[in-house]
């Protein structure tokens, strides 16, 4: 062969060797989307679930537990149970009940009225859930302020959270979303156990301290469930799932 036609081979082999090179460096999608859940799942974590209340109305959940696309299968779910200091979702005994039969992993959360007592929020959230070996801590959902003082906040907040850790032996769960951790409760409850909402972020939620959970999308669909879901991951292993659960 001429020397002419060596260095243009040589040219194409280092030419192509580089493109390869950028093909296996390049790191791969931090999500991917799935037809059958009509949203992006984020692939750096292998255990997800879901949330439910009233919203959802019956839900056949068996038909949930049963839905597997390529290596997503749901695996827990948080159940709404109360809200404020007299409001229990009307759902939440079916759901509480037939999610275990299914063998769904379950939690049960209320969502927080931050001018109301915490206390008696509390007591409203014990009386009406049992949670048993196996579940997931209970979880207090705070997302909406209405006006509240920060300190009159997390003063109430605090009630809610000493009240049921006091009554379940067990830590409980914040729930909330970035900014609104950042504004009212950053500092105050960073040893809490966090379940993050932060949706439209392609591989994590934006947030600088450690999370448990992540709720990144609202517009999930599932087997057994006629209306729109929230999607959520764990942020760890297997046996880290299995260690927060309710001994």
């Amino acid at each position: 062969m001429r020397p002419f036609l060596w260095g243009t081979a040589a040219a194409a082999a280092l030419f192509f060797g580089y493109l390869f090179y950028l093909w296996a460096a390049t790191p791969g999608p931090s999500s991917v989307r799935y037809r059958e859940f009509g949203i992006s799942i984020p692939t750096a974590y292998n255990i997800h679930g879901i949330d439910v209340s009233r919203y959802q109305q019956n839900v056949s959940w068996k038909l949930v537990k049963d839905m597997r696309v390529n290596d997503i299968q749901l695996g827990f779910v948080f159940i709404k149970a109360t809200e404020g200091n007299n409001l229990v979702d009307p759902y939440f005994g079916r759901n509480w009940k037939k999610a275990k039969e299914a063998g769904m992993i379950r939690g049960a959360y209320h969502f927080f009225n931050p001018k109301k007592d915490g206390k008696s929020q509390a007591q409203r959230f014990i009386k009406t859930v049992t949670i048993e070996s196996g579940d997931l801590p209970p979880v207090l959902d705070i997302e909406k302020g209405w006006g509240v003082s920060k300190t009159k906040l997390q003063q109430e907040v605090k009630a809610w959270l000493d009240a049921v850790e006091a009554a379940y032996g067990v830590k409980p769960i914040l729930y909330t979303y970035v900014t609104f951790y950042e504004k009212y409760l950053q500092g105050a409850f960073d040893d809490y156990p966090l379940w993050v909402a932060h949706y439209y972020q392609p591989g994590s939620p934006r947030i600088s301290r450690a999370w448990h959970f992540w709720q990144h999308s609202e517009e999930g669909h599932v087997n057994g469930i006629a209306a729109k879901v929230d999607f959520n991951v764990f942020n760890g292993d297997s046996s880290e799932f299995r260690a927060l659960l309710v001994p």
